[in-house]
């Protein structure tokens, strides 16, 4: 058997694949269609220290190749995830990884630092690049200056592995994961959404409430590919890979381009099954070019 086993930081993966945040729930949303204990990792929907309402509807959209999306970190705050959910899903064989936002440097470490207390939580996504809320999120991944103090700051609150997920909305993606890299964080997850719209020709009014919206999908792909590629070139930390991963094809490109892990997220909404698919996938494709262990082809782009 190929050895599918990824390490991040000093979390241990059993296989790269990860689900997205925001497009798997909790987890046990899915149990329906898959053993999610068979997955790498889950990282749950955006938390938030106090409870958010998200954006007013419409908040959801359809593109060529694609979804805009301004659901605004809809979540009823981490003391709720801690109390009702956390219970229900810390025994899952897989990694459990919480998303975490704020809209201040002191709501990100107050939500760090309730989650560093749970035993079965290993490892964070700190979510600097979210484009659909009024207040923090994006704003503080599009400066080396910004990114690097909340992650200096919720890295002396929390002691396990610190993912910080970049938003692509930069001029220079590298400059700020290595900023991030610099004040401690153990990996970087790229891309969150694109920056998009989409207009009703008829009603000539935004589709979407916020007018804005957050672009994913197989429309994003090359992009995120791109990225993932020159961040992976910059940094010693791993990078994890998302964006458009619709199947093992797509994952494979991921790791090729120097990604350790890679995140399925819109394609959930598709197939509620596409993560299990994925890894077999992977499988059959390094035992096709007689690898040993998926660490053969990470950052293998010849």
């Amino acid at each position: 058997m190929v050895d599918l086993k990824v390490n991040i930081g000093n979390l241990e993966l059993k296989n790269p694949v990860m689900s997205a945040s925001g497009t798997f729930g909790y987890g046990s949303e899915f149990t329906d269609f898959i053993d999610i204990s068979r997955l790498g990792g889950i990282i749950v929907k955006g938390t938030t220290i106090h409870a958010r309402e998200g954006n007013p509807y419409p908040r959801m959209a359809e593109t060529p190749s694609g979804m805009l999306n301004a659901v605004g970190l809809q979540n009823r705050g981490v003391d709720y995830f801690i109390n009702k959910i956390y219970p229900s899903i810390a025994d899952i064989n897989t990694n459990i990884i919480i998303n975490v936002s704020g809209s201040s440097i002191e709501e990100y470490i107050a939500a760090a630092e309730k989650i560093n207390e749970l035993d079965k939580i290993p490892a964070i996504e700190l979510n600097i690049s979210c484009p659909n809320v009024k207040q923090g999120g994006m704003g503080f991944g599009t400066s080396c200056v910004s990114a690097a103090e909340v992650v200096k700051e919720v890295r002396k609150a929390y002691k396990k592995t610190l993912i910080v997920k970049l938003t692509p909305n930069v001029t220079n993606i590298s400059e700020i994961a290595l900023a991030v890299e610099s004040e401690g964080a153990d990996s970087v997850s790229l891309i969150n959404t694109l920056l998009g719209m989409a207009i009703d020709a008829e009603t000539q009014k935004p589709i979407l409430s916020t007018v804005t919206g957050g672009l994913s999908g197989p429309c994003v792909k090359p992009v995120a590919l791109r990225m993932v590629w020159q961040v992976s070139k910059a940094v010693k930390i791993p990078v994890v890979g998302l964006g458009g991963i619709m199947n093992a094809t797509d994952a494979i490109e991921f790791f090729l381009a120097g990604a350790t892990a890679i995140q399925i997220g819109t394609a959930n909404f598709i197939d509620p099954t596409v993560t299990i698919k994925v890894i077999e996938g992977i499988q059959v494709y390094l035992e096709r070019h007689q690898c040993s262990s998926v660490n053969d082809i990470i950052g293998a782009l010849k």
